[in-house]
């Protein structure tokens, strides 16, 4: 792979970029105005680390005429490193934290209008991941001033992708009843409550499921799709 256009990445997603890429593939190519991460004959990758909201813009113009694969990391597991205000080291640990595909609803959720189209396959990439924390005293109240300065890809562990609604309903518990209330999805995935909310959200948006009554104060859900109604 050349290293166009790394200098200015964040390590994670030169990393990612370094990692799917092949010999073969272009890096950095400029599409219809959008420079494109990298290009593998027609596909066009778009390696993505937050944020799907500023996609929407780049995705809504390429891609009714080009195939695209939009990959996000997600950390499986991951190391908080921390480092003085100039990068000297000073501890490392590992998070309890282990993230799985259903984060990928997180940043689904901003663009759940275009998750059907056909042209769009979203890929999760499993990870484990250094988070590097600096005592520069400009980070948020919760980490007492340490910013997070940078990600580091340690290896990847496993990439699941997701070619239509059908294919992201599959990641729900197999034991889900129909239907289901966002408390009982919290429940089975062993999730928290406003993770479930954001699952549903998309999944409505994209006519997955659609919202089918109340069961008390909690909206009820059933699944849409034929495909999946056996699941």
């Amino acid at each position: 792979m050349n290293d166009i256009g790394t200098l200015a990445e964040k390590s994670l997603h030169a990393g990612l970029k370094e990692w799917y890429g092949r010999t073969t593939d272009q890096f950095e190519v400029k599409v219809d105005g959008f420079i494109i991460d990298i290009v593998r004959d027609e596909q066009l990758i778009e390696i993505q680390t937050r944020h799907f909201g500023a996609m929407k813009r780049k995705l809504k113009r390429l891609l009714n005429d080009h195939p695209m694969l939009l990959l996000h990391p997600i950390p499986q597991e991951k190391w908080i490193v921390r480092q003085t205000a100039v990068g000297e080291p000073v501890s490392r640990r590992k998070s309890p934290k282990k993230g799985q595909p259903l984060d990928l609803f997180s940043e689904l959720m901003r663009i759940p209008h275009l998750l059907p189209h056909p042209n769009l396959v979203v890929g999760a990439v499993l990870t484990q991941q250094e988070e590097v924390w600096r005592d520069d005293g400009q980070g948020s109240w919760r980490r007492k001033g340490w910013s997070v300065y940078d990600h580091r890809l340690l290896d990847v562990l496993a990439l699941h992708t997701f070619a239509t609604p059908a294919d992201l309903l599959a990641l729900l518990p197999p034991d889900l009843p129909q239907p289901f209330t966002n408390r009982q999805l919290a429940k089975l995935a062993k999730i928290r409550m406003n993770l479930a909310q954001r699952i549903t959200y998309t999944l409505a948006r994209c006519d997955a499921v659609e919202q089918v009554g109340k069961k008390g104060r909690s909206n009820l859900y059933q699944f849409l799709l034929s495909e999946c109604s056996e699941k």
